[in-house]
């Protein structure tokens, strides 16, 4: 009898581990398929069949992204813009036709591990990709390309290629770079210039011409015709300056050597004001400089005179009457300078903003149709610019390895021109 007893109590004591096993098994089950395909976990089907669906569907969904892929790579090989990837130890593992073209690739394939710096000798390329790896953020660079070449006589006639590139950021360590080439769009914008800088010279001396015959003219005739070769003088002298700021600016594209040497800021910005004070009086606009100690820029005094020149101009023009613009620099990083213009005209329409350095842009909308007074009215703003002063200030900025930028000042509402420059020493006596 006891025997009897013992093997039902072992019987029930094994079914009852055995369906503990079996809720645990379930449960298992349960979580990974839940972590697989949650739609799938709450259907009601046994887990053998639960996993089933799931391996069916990841078949699926396999040969989904599987068919995405070949899409991509087919789209990749056909794009117009060249492509290469390189993975994290800087080997190029993926190029396509239009980057072999660009930068004239031979002799590489996916399976030949080697270091783009060897594929392509193209430092620029080579610091934009490390650049992308370390600061995890997508660049640009626009550089003159010259393919590299074992013959004297082609090294000598080569022309270089103008290339603009754009990164990704890295995933798992690889960086997908994209390449345009500007090439035709660099010559058709020389060719432009070139026409237009021929049409300006021509131009200049006729335009000399009618002004003197319109000075001599004002001198000897009488009421009413006077008047209106009065008003003749002034539209001419604006053509004139306007042949004189394009030529200026052909020519500082063409050459940008500079005579340079360290510049006191304070004194220049000061100098400059003092041009402008009968104007600045008018208005009533007062200047406030700022910065946080005796800061020198290395630079051409004449060419930086002109630079702030035409921005504190252009600041008191659109200021509001009896107010004030701010003048603040400062020190960033180790070798530059930043030196805002803050205003407090109307500012910049937004549409106007990625333009306004563009050649002979005047916004419609933008910067000072109107500008507000403090009782609420408004003033007439008329401008007699060339649409040439930002772009001779940009190319001067540039130049002299510096960077300029435009934005409306988030306190005032008015423009805010920021303008770096590199970090000078004071000479010594």
């Amino acid at each position: 009898m006891s025997a009897v007893v013992a093997f039902i109590l072992g019987l029930t004591v094994g079914f009852g581990i055995g369906l503990w096993h079996l809720a645990v098994r379930h449960r298992q089950w349960t979580r990974v398929l839940r972590d697989l395909s949650p739609d799938v976990s709450s259907v009601r089907l046994a887990p053998a069949s639960q996993m089933r669906l799931v391996l069916t569907q990841m078949s699926q969904r396999q040969e989904e992204l599987a068919a995405d892929l070949t899409l991509l790579q087919h789209m990749l090989q056909q794009a117009p813009w060249g492509y290469l990837q390189v993975d994290a130890e800087n080997h190029l593992v993926r190029c396509n036709p239009q980057a072999r073209s660009l930068l004239k690739i031979q002799q590489w394939s996916p399976q030949s591990e080697r270091v783009l710096l060897e594929v392509v000798r193209s430092y620029e390329l080579d610091r934009l990709i490390e650049r992308t790896r370390t600061d995890n953020f997508p660049l640009q660079i626009e550089w003159l390309f010259y393919a590299p070449s074992f013959d004297a006589d082609e090294i000598d006639n080569q022309r270089g290629q103008t290339l603009r590139a754009y990164s990704l950021p890295p995933i798992d360590g690889q960086v997908g770079v994209f390449i345009e080439n500007r090439q035709p769009i660099v010559e058709s914008m020389q060719s432009r210039n070139r026409w237009m800088s021929d049409l300006a010279h021509e131009l200049r001396t006729p335009l000399t011409s009618i002004q003197l015959v319109v000075e001599t003219l004002v001198d000897r005739l009488e009421p009413p015709m006077k008047s209106w070769v009065e008003r003749l003088l002034p539209e001419t002298k604006r053509l004139i300056q306007l042949v004189q700021d394009w030529l200026e600016l052909t020519h500082l594209e063409a050459n940008r050597s500079l005579h340079t040497e360290p510049i006191a800021l304070q004194p220049l910005i000061e100098s400059v004001w003092r041009t402008l004070e009968p104007l600045a009086g008018r208005k009533q606009v007062r200047l406030s400089y700022r910065e946080p100690e005796a800061l020198y820029v290395e630079g051409d005094e004449s060419r930086l005179y002109r630079v702030f020149l035409n921005l504190l101009d252009n600041a008191v023009r659109y200021s509001r009457q009896d107010s004030t613009v701010r003048v603040e620099a400062e020190i960033i990083g180790d070798d530059r300078v930043r030196v805002h213009t803050i205003d407090s005209g109307c500012g910049f329409d937004p549409e106007d903003l990625p333009h306004i350095f563009d050649r002979l842009y005047r916004g419609d909308l933008g910067r000072g149709r109107t500008t507000p007074t403090n009782n609420a009215e408004t003033l007439p703003v008329t401008s007699s610019g060339s649409g040439l002063g930002l772009a001779i200030v940009k190319q001067i900025v540039l130049a002299h390895g510096g960077a300029i930028a435009a934005k409306n000042h988030p306190e005032t509402g008015g423009a805010w021109l920021q303008v770096s420059l590199p970090r000078a020493e004071p000479s010594e006596l």
